[in-house]
């Protein structure tokens, strides 16, 4: 793709972003005007200035809910579809995805185990969930890798088929451990379905290095994953050391899938929906498709948050249950195009 093209895309992207996140923060069980958003960040700005009653209720919605909100949806998004991108183009296989092989279910499986455990009320135990998270979805994806790996090749039927077994293997034990655990993870149940419980800048700030640190290493790894594309002799005589890239590659993709999962719960098909549908807009140049993955994913799943808190308004959807409806026939329609040829 040309450098004007790239260009213009990112541009469109970066505003496709501010907009949905403009109106994430509009929209809700109550709705504010941009007008009172503005009003309301002058107030900020300017300290000597008091706000109305109207406007100081607004306030605290816009500033403690809407906006951590809206930039934990957004690391998400991008956590969830530049994952996506890079597993599809590791494994070269469009169906791969950190919820259909399983990295996403044993990301989710270690963030239980770890809720079930009463954590001292510190920094280790704030951060005991997404550290489980990482190494469920380590665990995860080695073992769907080793199941699927024939030789040095890994069969794309195969992958699919060992990430279902061991989703669902994650998921039944996850079921066994809620029903075992008593009350005090009923807030698990939302989690499961993709809904986070967690308000606050705190899963923010304690999401964002993770997540923003992964999608750089993915990133960064674009020209490599370019020439995996070739075949690993092929890239070993380019100079690419193919095992270490591999590794990275999936460390980095577990990293952003856990922290992803740790504060959100199991979202499906973002991983899969937004990657598929940009490669075949912008090409399989993964210098660009990784980012603009992380673009489309922000977008993707701010839209998808937005219809989830107003189709029932004042009642919230889990923001998984939008992205199913809608990445389900995705799937199934990329499933029946790409059922001979899978790459």
């Amino acid at each position: 793709m040309r450098q004007s093209s790239a260009v213009r895309w990112i541009v469109f992207l970066v505003i496709g972003v501010l907009l949905a996140a403009l109106l994430s923060v509009m929209l809700g069980s109550v709705s504010i005007p941009f007008k009172e958003i503005l009003s309301i960040f002058k107030g900020k700005v300017d300290s000597g200035s008091t706000l109305p009653a109207v406007q100081g209720k607004f306030s605290s919605i816009v500033f403690d809910l809407r906006i951590p909100r809206t930039l934990l949806v957004l690391l998400v998004g991008a956590a969830l579809a530049t994952s996506g991108g890079a597993y599809q183009g590791l494994f070269q296989n469009p169906l791969a995805d950190p919820y259909l092989i399983g990295v996403a279910s044993g990301a989710g499986l270690g963030s239980i185990v770890a809720m079930t455990i009463q954590w001292p009320q510190d920094l280790l135990g704030y951060f005991a969930v997404p550290i489980s998270a990482f190494i469920g979805s380590i665990l995860a994806v080695l073992l769907v890798y080793s199941l699927s790996k024939v030789g040095k090749t890994v069969h794309n039927t195969t992958l699919i088929l060992a990430g279902v077994a061991v989703s669902s293997l994650s998921n039944a034990l996850t079921s066994f451990l809620l029903i075992n655990a008593g009350g005090e993870l009923r807030r698990a149940i939302v989690w499961m379905m993709g809904g986070s419980t967690l308000v606050g800048w705190k899963p923010v700030i304690a999401s964002a290095p993770f997540i923003l640190l992964g999608i750089a290493l993915l990133c960064s790894m674009g020209y490599p994953l370019n020439v995996l594309q070739f075949g690993d002799e092929e890239a070993q005589q380019m100079g690419v050391p193919v095992k270490k890239v591999r590794i990275l590659i999936i460390l980095a993709a577990s990293l952003t899938t856990a922290a992803a999962v740790a504060f959100c719960g199991t979202i499906a098909f973002v991983g899969l929906v937004v990657p598929h549908i940009l490669r075949r807009l912008v090409g399989n140049d993964h210098r660009l498709l990784l980012p603009l993955s992380a673009l489309g994913g922000a977008i993707f799943l701010t839209i998808s948050d937005i219809l989830a808190r107003t189709l029932l308004a004042p009642q919230e959807i889990p923001v998984g249950v939008i992205t199913i409806l809608f990445g389900a026939p995705f799937f199934l329609f990329i499933l029946r195009k790409t059922k001979r040829k899978i790459w």
